[in-house]
């Protein structure tokens, strides 16, 4: 299944899904409307049946009326809650930021796997969160779009898997971003919680009920306001089940054939079967002990069970309602037998810090930085071997990018990299990304910029602009991101402010320059962790906006009559574009292409990929290195994310 249909088939379910919601709803609220005839029969009728007839009409509304404004307030209430995205989700679930400069050696090396997987799937790094308090192996991906995506993992998925393990399980993760799955994921957590917190309404009546004590006398009539209490609690709660019950359904619905998917993305992504492969055996082997599993502890598991790699609470009736397919099952679509599991102790650190060596794993300061530059050793980058195994001495071919990085991302500097991960460090870097020494009187204007606004930086970004190449820049920011995002609004803002100056250095706007602060703003304005309202169904909605991009993206070519032609052979549905919508190059402007990408954000998901696939059209299956930076600038610009597996799928 390729990205395409499988944004068909989420569209599908999610009509589905819809109604399975509202089934669910008129469950709780016959039921409900039932307790309180029950109790009204109870307290006004003395218990007599007969006395049905003395229950006022009007209360049936009224009883409706609430129930239903509980469970829309409680869901529009967990949505507000969970507005901020992906970084919201996972304090939910009790994780910790991991500061992208860490030295732990296991979170350096999921930091390491995490930005390696960023590099080959042409998307900004994730910010990268640990649950330090669960043993199981677990993980997830969380966020409404990929330019504030999340991903988190258990401290148990640090301590019992190896990197090949390690590097599955993210694989997996990843598929879920660039699926699209973390929107649906995020959205189900808030429109479950209303159903599902009628039993817990019920638990608290419950409490109450049994610490609740009134004297009363012995001529007192009737039944006690603390019964009272107590049974409408346990009702509640029995009722309040039918929500849990309707959201595991809802949820399993959405969630096994993803993660089929997902594993079969982590073997394409990694293409070694035997590390998302060895992890679920892992999972399989403590659960078969009656150890942790993949179990999660937290007390919001039930509602984040459906976005985790394994099932996070226990199954109801066999599994019938299970979150997740049985991992027997899993491990046989990805081997085509069965397999035996594994056992999952604790793996010993071995000292092996992989990647970059202390030295070079960050900028513990940027005072002096700029004199004395970071010196490869055997623990890390050998800038004659590559990376090299402290422990062998050899090249270690698994520190390697992953397979499917394009040619472009590989030998950026391991300098380079350790600034991307340091917050102060990162600024520089992407104020480097822009300085052009091709214009040396733009250029004294930018150095002039940097000095006025940000002299403590300016020195270091001089530095880096020397080990820049132009293919590294796209890649960088995609490191950096993490680093970046960490800033407050107002350092985001004066960032922003800066790029915007670098670029005007010169009064002309670059396609080069349009890419970089086109990928800077959509990730670090104050409005990109927002979702977009959809308003355009349809490419023939906006197909001036269309044709804008399709010229941009045709002079990647160079040559006019190429561009003309490239043009003119899209053929996409409800595109009827003619010669004469095509714009020269000298008509092109950024400021309008600006405008068009915001609106074209606001088509429907579905429809995203047909311009994507009109986009490919133009530039052919082997895009040169400019086409490749637009492409990722309009991805980011609409937040759609452009793997290779996409590209070639188109």
């Amino acid at each position: 299944m390729n990205f395409f249909e499988h944004q068909h088939q989420a569209h599908r379910e999610s009509k589905k899904l819809l109604l399975l919601f509202f089934l669910a709803v008129i469950a709780i609220v016959v039921a409900i409307n039932y307790l309180a005839l029950g109790v009204w029969i109870w307290t006004k009728g003395g218990g007599h049946i007969a006395s049905y007839h003395l229950y006022p009409t009007t209360y049936y509304w009224i009883v409706s009326g609430l129930t239903i404004a509980l469970i829309a307030g409680g869901s529009l209430y967990q949505m507000a809650e969970l507005s901020s995205g992906g970084e919201a989700v996972a304090e939910m679930a009790g994780g910790r930021l991991v500061d992208p400069n860490s030295k732990d050696r296991q979170e350096r090396r999921l930091l390491n796997i995490v930005e390696e997987m960023a590099l080959a799937s042409g998307i900004a790094c994730p910010k990268v969160y640990v649950m330090d308090e669960e043993d199981a192996i677990n993980a997830f991906a969380a966020g409404y779009h990929q330019n504030e995506a999340v991903v988190a993992v258990t401290r148990g998925t640090l301590s019992r898997l190896n990197r090949d393990e390690l590097q599955g399980v993210i694989g997996h993760e990843f598929s879920h971003i660039l699926n699209g799955d973390m929107r649906m994921n995020v959205k189900l957590i808030g429109v479950l919680f209303g159903i599902q917190m009628i039993a817990g309404f019920g638990e608290i009546l419950i409490d109450w009920g049994s610490r609740f004590r009134v004297s009363r006398s012995r001529d007192d009539k009737g039944v006690s306001f603390q019964l009272v209490l107590l049974v409408v609690g346990v009702a509640l709660f029995v009722i309040g089940y039918i929500g849990v019950v309707c959201g595991r359904l809802i949820k399993s619905a959405v969630s096994r054939q993803r993660e089929f998917l997902a594993d079969a993305s982590a073997v394409q992504f990694t293409r070694n079967p035997d590390g998302i492969g060895g992890a679920l055996k892992k999972i399989g082997g403590l659960t078969k002990v009656n150890q942790c599993g993949s179990r999660i502890r937290n007390p919001h598991a039930e509602q984040l069970s459906h976005m985790f790699l394994g099932a996070a609470k226990p199954s109801l009736l066999s599994g019938l309602f299970a979150t997740h397919p049985p991992i027997t099952t899993r491990l046989e679509r990805l081997y085509g037998r069965p397999v035996e599991f594994l056992g999952a102790d604790v793996i010993e650190d071995d000292g092996v810090d992989e990647g970059f060596s202390d030295q070079a794993m960050g900028f513990a300061s940027v005072q002096g930085i700029s004199d004395q530059r970071i010196a490869p050793t055997k623990q890390g980058f050998d800038p004659r071997h590559g990376y090299v195994n402290p422990v062998t001495e050899t090249r270690d071919a698994s520190l390697e990018l992953a397979p499917k990085a394009a040619p472009s991302h590989a030998k950026i500097p391991d300098e380079l990299r350790a600034a991307a991960r340091d917050t102060t460090a990162a600024q520089a870097l992407a104020y480097a990304c822009l300085l052009d020494r091709r214009d040396p009187s733009a250029f004294q204007v930018q150095v002039e910029i940097l000095k006025s606004t940000v002299p403590q930086l300016c020195q270091l970004a001089l530095m880096f602009e020397e080990q820049l190449q132009v293919h590294m820049r796209v890649p960088l920011l995609d490191l950096a991101t993490p680093a970046l995002r960490m800033l407050d609004v107002d350092q985001k803002k004066h960032l922003l402010r800066i790029v915007g100056k670098l670029i005007n250095a010169d009064q002309v706007v670059s396609e080069t320059e349009f890419v970089l602060q086109t990928i800077l703003e959509r990730r670090l304005n104050e409005f990109s962790g927002r979702a977009v309202s959809v308003k355009y169904q349809s490419l023939d909605e906006l197909q001036g906006e269309v044709a804008l991009l399709l010229s941009m993206m045709a002079h990647t070519d160079g040559d006019a009559t190429s561009a003309r032609l490239a043009f003119q052979k899209v053929q996409i549905a409800d595109l009827k574009l003619q010669a004469r919508d095509y714009i020269e190059p000298t008509q092109i402007d950024y400021i309008q292409v600006k405008q068009a990408l915001g609106r074209l954000n606001q088509l429907a998901p579905l429809v995203k990929p047909f311009l994507i696939r009109a986009l490919m059209q133009v530039v052919g299956q082997t895009p040169r290195p400019a086409a490749h930076d637009l492409l990722r600038a309009i991805g980011a610009a609409i937040d759609v994310p452009l793997p290779e597996l996409v590209q070639q799928a188109a």
